[in-house]
Order: structure tokens, then sequence, then C-alpha cells
């Protein structure tokens, strides 16, 4: 944990933010009118915050804060909220309703957000990426995605087609990886003119025959990735609902390392932020045996030789009769290489020894949805 980091968490009754104290952790929330909001994002030079949301009924947006305590809404689509007011105007005084010009129709929410090279994504449900110039007051739609070849293909998964995880290369803004769920990993190399579809299997990989429809199968990883992550050069991490698994050569070849972990299920993955080889997961007993810890007892699972092998560490989280679940975005790294994750059931855990040992740093918050870290 740096001396100025703070916790940003995406929750389903809005933003909230963490912040060291000499003996426990500020909370500061419920921010953004008490949104749904998928995914909190900073910018750690400005101090600037994003957070995307939504839901059918407000419809989707992007909320901007300078000051992490006054927020401003760019709405992107028209929900409910909108029909309705339009055409009551006793609700539309109730609710102090007004009408905004939007961007986009059949936008049903922002879920997640990434900074790199001057600009900022966002990546939509259902499947859309979103770039903005201007620090999230305008936005526009790429086309080579929204028209790509493979789209009718694409299927959604429990929370719909969603656009989840935005990965860019700090030396090379040509390059772009992006994680839908469930139709694969994406990536181009041209700025976004156009985008492969990168999904299979490396050929030394093994693939046992499997019945769920999420699993690997035909030399490809299964197409529902929860989570992916990026190290140096082209080196990618995916956590999928159907096993983790590695990629040197930027997402054109996956190998499963799944083996050594107690299921093949789960959400995140998180990885150190100077030892590439270093990954955290947290892994959950099953999508059909209801998606808790394995035994009811929490753990995260750590690799330093990516993911060659794996070590429980259990050291402060709880032990018997716990069923939360830990989302896809929920888990983050800090500069210092602290670790943090939040659940469902409204607790963050921290761990300020690389995952060794872990403390609860808040807990009855909403159901968490994002966790990410800032530090200035």
């Amino acid at each position: 944990m740096t001396a100025n980091s703070r916790v940003l968490l995406g929750t389903t009754k809005g933003t909230f933010v963490l912040g060291p104290g000499a003996h426990d952790w500020s909370v500061s929330g419920p921010h953004c009118d008490g949104w749904c909001i998928n995914h909190v994002i900073g910018d750690p030079v400005s101090g600037t915050l994003w957070a995307g949301g939504g839901g059918e009924w407000p419809g989707a947006g992007v909320w901007r804060s300078e000051d992490g305590e006054t927020w401003e809404l760019c709405k992107l689509s028209n929900g409910q909220l909108d029909e309705w007011a339009a055409a009551d105007p006793d609700m539309a005084a109730f609710m102090n309703w007004t009408p905004t010009d939007v961007p986009f129709e059949n936008l049903k929410a922002v879920w997640s957000l990434h900074r790199a090279h001057g600009g900022l994504y966002a990546g939509t449900n259902p499947a859309s990426l979103l770039f903005s110039a201007d620090g999230g007051r305008t936005w526009e739609k790429n086309a080579a995605l929204e028209n790509h070849p493979t789209r009718e293909t694409w299927n959604p998964g429990a929370a719909g087609l969603v656009l989840h995880s935005m990965l860019s290369d700090p030396g090379n803004g040509d390059k772009m990886w992006l994680g839908i769920s469930a139709a694969g990993v994406f990536a181009t190399e041209d700025g976004g003119k156009s985008w492969e579809r990168r999904n299979r299997l490396s050929n030394d990989a093994v693939c046992a025959e499997h019945h769920h429809p999420a699993a690997p199968r035909n030399g490809e990883t299964g197409h529902c990735v929860h989570n992916m992550q990026r190290g140096p050069d082209d080196l990618l991490y995916q956590q999928n609902h159907h096993g983790t698994y590695r990629s040197t050569d930027g997402g054109r070849t996956w190998n499963d390392v799944t083996d050594g972990l107690p299921s093949t299920f789960g959400f995140p993955i998180a990885i150190h932020p100077r030892d590439p080889a270093t990954i955290w997961v947290l892994p959950l007993n099953g999508d059909m045996a209801g998606r808790f810890p394995p035994d009811a007892s929490a753990a995260v699972w750590k690799s330093t030789d990516a993911g060659a092998t794996w070590e429980a560490k259990r050291d402060g989280l709880p032990q018997g009769a716990c069923f939360f679940t830990v989302l896809r975005q929920s888990m983050a790294t800090d500069a210092d290489a602290g670790v943090y994750f939040g659940t469902n059931t409204g607790s963050v855990f921290a761990s300020f020894d690389e995952g060794e040992t872990w403390s609860e740093i808040a807990r009855h918050l909403p159901t968490i949805l994002s966790v990410e870290t800032l530090s200035r």
C-alpha cells in the first residue's frame, strides 16, 4: 500500500472510495446518484475519476469527478425512466427529470473503462467499444468492432454480452486487446481499424473433451472470458469460465495453466506490477455449484512461476461457512504490489505482503462489482 493510495469501488448502489487512515480506512460514498456502477478508474496525475454503469432504469452513462466528491454525468443512452417521464409530466417533475440528448440507442450499461495514450475507452453491454478524446465528455463507437464479421455468432453470458477487459501497450498506441463474454479475446495492431479474434489453444495444450458449452474444445479456449490482464510485451493472462490461461504471443495462442487450482471456474485474475510471473486468482466451486469458494473456505491462489504451480493463501480470510462471490473486475493491485478484492457481500480484503496474509478493510458495503487502486 502506498501512502496516498485509494481503493475505487464500483457497486450496485454507487461509487465508493476507500482511503487509508492512521488506524482504519475511511469510506466516501455512495456517489453517482446511487447508480449501479460497474467500473471506476482514475488518473494518478490529475486525480480525475470516471465511473461507468447504468441499467434498464437510468440508461447507460459515464460519471466524471475531479475531486472525488462532486460528479457529472455524461449520459450515453436512455432508460425506462426517460421513457416514462417523457410521457408523464407529473412524474417528470417528481423525479426532477429533464430530457437529455443521448448519442446512442440500445446500450444497457457501461461495463468497463480504460485510459490509454491520452484517450478514454468504455466497454458496454451489449458489446461495443467507445472512445473519448476529451476526457469522457463526448464518445464515438469503434466501427470495426461493431461490424466484425463474426459478430452474429457472439453469445451473451449470464450478465449479457459484455465488453469487460481492455488492455493496451504503453509503448505502442496501435495495440489493444479486448475480452468479451462470451465472444472471446480480440486484438488490434492498427489502432482499432481492424480486430482479430484470438482464442486458439497452443499446439502443446491438451484439451480433454468437456460437455460445458463454455469449456475448451475444437482447439480453442472457450469464448467466455471472465477477466484478462497484461504483462510486458505480449504476455497475457486470462481467467476463463472454464480455466486459467497464459499467452506469450499476444493471445494468438493460449496455454492452460489451471493445473494445481481447486476448480476451473473463477472470475478475477491479477498480476504483480513488477514481476509478470506472479499472479493471483480466486477460484470458486463452479457456475452450477453456487459460485462460492471451494469447501466454503476462502483462499486467494498465488503463482510465482507464471501458473506452473499454485499455492493457496488463506491467512486472514474466512474459513468455513464462507459463501461470497468475487466478480470479474473485483480484484486489483497497487504500485507496491498490495492486492485487494471485493465481495458480493460488501467486504473488501487487502494484502500488503503480496497476497501472503489478508485483512478486511471495509465491510457492509453494497455488492462490489469492481475494485481498482489509485496512487498519487
